[in-house]
Order: C-alpha cells, then sequence, then structure tokens
C-alpha cells in the first residue's frame, strides 16, 4: 500500500484530521471544463459523483481562468457534442431571457455576446458559471452530485494498480475529506493527482529521437520546456475617466523587458504572426485593415445590447503582451511556483498599467487612464482571474500517444489525420503553441480536424485512474491542438461516460478498447449520447 502526500506535509506539515468520509461511484479531482462535462456524462448515466474544485468557481478555462470559448470553424453545424451544443445553446439563452439584447440580436443567430474575434459565443465567465450549475441542479437537489468548493488534492492512497482513495482539504476551513470511488478522475489544469496517485506520466518537451515528430526538440528532452501562462484579466473603457492603478512593484523590469525572439520590448503594441514568425504592430482599438486587441477578446460588446445597459464594451486580456514564458510552475518547489505565479500576474498588472499610463495612441499622445480593471467580472480583489491559463500539463503515459505526424496526416502516406477505430470523439484546431520556457518562439502548424482516441485516456498500468482534461497521452507539439474548449469537453464527456460503462461492466478500461465487443458497445453509447466519433469530409485548418 502507498499513500503519497503533497509537498506541504513533506516538509513536515502535520498529518490531516479528516472531517468526514464521503463515497460516490465516481470522485473526480478538479472541477475545469473537462471535470464538468465528465461529471455530467456520469450523472446523466445514473452514477453518483463527488466533484471537488480548488478554487470558488467550477468551469477551469472559461471561467475561473476567464478564458472565452476557442473553437474550430464549423462549431455551429457539428463538431461537438450534443453536451457541449446544450451549453452552448443555453449561454444564449442566458442573455436572451436575463438581458435586454436587442430585437436584431435575438433574431440574428448564432448570437455573439462579445462579437470576439477568437469566438462565435464569447461571454462572461458568470454567465457560463450559472449555465454549469444549471445543467447541474437536478442533481445536486437528488443528492446525487456532491461538490466540495475551494477543496485541493492533498494526498493519493494507492495499493498496486488501484488508488483506493483520495484526501481533500480547504485550506481556508481546515476541513478535510476522505474521498472513496470505484474511479477517480484527474480534471485538474496541470494532472496534480497524477504524481500523489503514482501514475506515470511526462511533463515538457520530447525530443524527436522519442516521438519522431519534425517540430519536436533536437537533442534531449525538455521536461520543463513548457508552454507559456497566462493570467487573464478583464477591462472596460471610460473615456474622460481616470482609473489608473497603482503601479506594480516590478514594472520597471517588464518596460525594459525583452525576449530574444521577440520583435519589440514585451508592453508594446507588436508581437509576432503566429505561423510566420513575422512582426506585426497590433491595433488597440478597431483600425480598418489591423488586427484589434480590443475586438480579440472582447466579451461585451455593448452595442448587442439596449443603449445605456453597457457604459462600455468589456474584453478580456489574454495577449502575447501578458503571456509568461520566464519559468514552469509544475514539478517545481512551491517557492519557485509561487514566484513565477507572481511575477505572471506582475506582467499583467504592469500591462495594464502600461496601457492606462505609457501606449502609444494614435493621436500622438500616450495612455490611456480611461481603461478600468474589472474586478467583479472576475470575482477576484486584485482583478486578476481566479487561476491562471495553463496551457499544458502533466500528460499520462498512455496506451497509445498521439503525436504530430497522426494531425499533420503525413503518417503512411494517407492525406488527412490517422483515423482511430478506438475512437471516442473529435476535435479541430491548428497546432497552436505559444512562447515556451526554453525560450523558444510560437510552433503554429496546419492539421487536420482530428479523432480522440480511446488508448490516449488509458494509464499504461493504473487501471482505475483516469485523465478527464489536458492531461491525456499527448505530446508537447499535440496538446496545443488537445487543450482547447470543445475538445476538452469531449475528452472528460468521454472519461466520464469510460468510467460509467466500466462500473456497469465490471471490466478495466484498457478491456474496453483491447476487446472488439467491448468497444463497439461503448462507441455506441458514445453515439447515443451525442458524441462523434468521426469527422465529415473537410479540410484541414
Amino acid at each position: 500500500m502507498h499513500i503519497c502526500d503533497n509537498e506541504a506535509q513533506s516538509e513536515g506539515v502535520s498529518q490531516l484530521t479528516v472531517s468526514q468520509e464521503l463515497s460516490a461511484d465516481l470522485v473526480i479531482i478538479g472541477g475545469s471544463l473537462g471535470g464538468c462535462a465528465a461529471a455530467l456524462a456520469a450523472l446523466q448515466t445514473g452514477k453518483s459523483v463527488i466533484l471537488a474544485e480548488e478554487t470558488k468557481w467550477i468551469g477551469g478555462q472559461i471561467t475561473n481562468q476567464g478564458v472565452p470559448p476557442d473553437e474550430h470553424p464549423w462549431i455551429e453545424s457539428f463538431g461537438a457534442t450534443r453536451n457541449y451544443r446544450t451549453f452552448r445553446r443555453k449561454i444564449r439563452d442566458y442573455y436572451f431571457t436575463n438581458y435586454p439584447v436587442k430585437n436584431n440580436q435575438q433574431n440574428n443567430q448564432p448570437f455573439n455576446p462579445g462579437n470576439a474575434l477568437v469566438s462565435n459565443i464569447s461571454h462572461e465567465p458568470r454567465v457560463a458559471l450559472r449555465v454549469l450549475y444549471d445543467l447541474f441542479a437536478p442533481y445536486l437537489s437528488s443528492g446525487k452530485l456532491t461538490l466540495l468548493i475551494e477543496y485541493k488534492i492533498y494526498s493519493a492512497e494507492t495499493e498496486k494498480d488501484q488508488v483506493l482513495s483520495l484526501t481533500v482539504n480547504n485550506p481556508l476551513t481546515g476541513n478535510s475529506h476522505l474521498l472513496k470511488g470505484k474511479y477517480f478522475l484527474d480534471a485538474t489544469e496541470t494532472g496534480e493527482l497524477l504524481p500523489l496517485a503514482n501514475v506515470e506520466y511526462v511533463i515538457g518537451a520530447e525530443s524527436q529521437e522519442e516521438t519522431g515528430e519534425d517540430h519536436a526538440v533536437s537533442g534531449d528532452a525538455e521536461p520543463f520546456n513548457m508552454q507559456a501562462f497566462t493570467y487573464c484579466f478583464a477591462m472596460d473603457y471610460l473615456d474622460g475617466e481616470d482609473h489608473t492603478i497603482e503601479k506594480p512593484v516590478q514594472y520597471e523590469f517588464w518596460k525594459e523587458y525583452q525576449a530574444p525572439f521577440w520583435p519589440a520590448k514585451q508592453l508594446s503594441w507588436w508581437g509576432l504572426v503566429p505561423h510566420t514568425l513575422k512582426p506585426i504592430e497590433y491595433s488597440f482599438f478597431y483600425e480598418p485593415n489591423r488586427f484589434s486587441l480590443w475586438n480579440y477578446r472582447r466579451i461585451i460588446d455593448q452595442t448587442n445590447f439596449v443603449p445605456g445597459t453597457f457604459q462600455s464594451d468589456i474584453t478580456i486580456v489574454n495577449w502575447p503582451q501578458n503571456d509568461y514564458w520566464l519559468g514552469p510552475v509544475i514539478d517545481v518547489s512551491d517557492e519557485e511556483r509561487e514566484k513565477h505565479l507572481f511575477n505572471a500576474k506582475q506582467l499583467s498588472l504592469s500591462l495594464l498599467y502600461w496601457m492606462q499610463t505609457e501606449a502609444p495612441r494614435p493621436d500622438g499622445g500616450l495612455g490611456y487612464p480611461g481603461l478600468r480593471l474589472r474586478k467583479d467580472i472576475l470575482g477576484t480583489e486584485d482583478g486578476m482571474a481566479m487561476y491562471p491559463y495553463i496551457r499544458e500539463s502533466r500528460r499520462i503515459k498512455a496506451e497509445f500517444t498521439v503525436k504530430e505526424q497522426h494531425i499533420s496526416g503525413e503518417i503512411d502516406g494517407k492525406i488527412g489525420a490517422t483515423f482511430f477505430d478506438d475512437s471516442v470523439g473529435i476535435g479541430c484546431y491548428r497546432l497552436d503553441l505559444h512562447p515556451s520556457t526554453g525560450m523558444n518562439s510560437y510552433i503554429d502548424i496546419s492539421a487536420h480536424p482530428f479523432q480522440i482516441p480511446l488508448g490516449s485516456l488509458i494509464p499504461i498500468r493504473v487501471r482505475n485512474l483516469l485523465p478527464a482534461s489536458k492531461n491525456i497521452g499527448t505530446t508537447h507539439l499535440t496538446n496545443g491542438c488537445y487543450r482547447l474548449h470543445p475538445v476538452e469537453w469531449n475528452i472528460g464527456e468521454a472519461a466520464g461516460h469510460l468510467a460509467s460503462y466500466c462500473i456497469d461492466k465490471n471490466i478495466a478500461p484498457h478491456e474496453v478498447r483491447n476487446k472488439p465487443s467491448f468497444l463497439k458497445d461503448f462507441q455506441s453509447r458514445l453515439i447515443a449520447a451525442g458524441i462523434e466519433l468521426e469527422w465529415p469530409k473537410i479540410h484541414k485548418v
């Protein structure tokens, strides 16, 4: 038997006193988008679920990280699960029911609250949060779903290839619970359960020798070479007013900082076109034939609503200017992690202060003091998102690992992505990697619409733990297209169904994949649940 605790305990903090023992069919650690999808799928099949989330909000990147949906071009017609389509529909319904949306917008589907460049349904994080709670409402009332909010994974008890129990702790109250289940799902943003449960995993960038990927790093693998992460924030603009924040303590550093691969100071209107690496000068507000940062991830376009509803548009700042790549936050010391998290917040605050005070304006002036940090939008005292947008997680060593060549269509001379007989869903996005802690610039590669193979959800050894977020069997490169909203949702939903199916049949996940009759039956269940397993004939993106 093995009991693994977190770093705090190993450094001498006393054992937790368990307040209560709870049990359910599924125990899901992490209320990420994938974790919510997994919980919903399991609940819909009649299972009981415990869902533990360390922040105040469930929903992951779409809520507590403040990242509007990144989706493929066909999302309104196909390429998403039925539950994800329901979630999107309920977002729009929430606005139509509760906001004074202009009549012409209500009749002009698909309604996009923010009219963002990045998304057809860019919206406020709180609206997504309310919709998720609406989806969970009957299960909360019936007692089938137990939500543990502000509870963080603390330890895991394992025996051979099985997880026996987990302990979660609320650092604010000191309460902790022992959680027992038949299946345990890791739906955290960084794969936090994997090391505690002794699950084999990888981090960072694999080498070309390991994966055979054209764009993998040459030489040795670089486990601490990970994509930049970002502390997002929300702001609006009230011209003529002064909402300048206090000067951040690291402002002078960030004002002068320039990465070796970047065309200008990071606090500037300059960046790189990801797929060409050519310098680009952005516009701030809309200008013809220019890429507008303001419109990029806007979550409220005030012109969608009856005049007077909003004083201004509201936009989310998740831009090249506040990507943080000076160090990783996974598998480093607590001190190192906190340092980089603090620095990343300072970068975002410094970007805001620069925009308020020194940013060049088209009229020759400097600064936009009317920019207002909207702390209420993300529900925090400092105005930063509750959790950083971490693009890259620990990833399980899986029965099957998806590699660049499976997505680029260059394997076996085939045109299109590799077809997987064990598909449990589909997704589509470019292999989009942001600058990394290894001081590498963007890697942005065209990709074919792809499938999610069941083998990528199955750990090579542990039998009753499944990944349900960005922690499946992908590489550093392919994580770049499996990490977006509808794909993460599909991964979580498939994991929830897989655990439920294994409980019903009293079998292990690897048996589902490796026995044709089980696989066919399981895929039939997914299809009946509204999960698409393959794409129609379409081009790559």
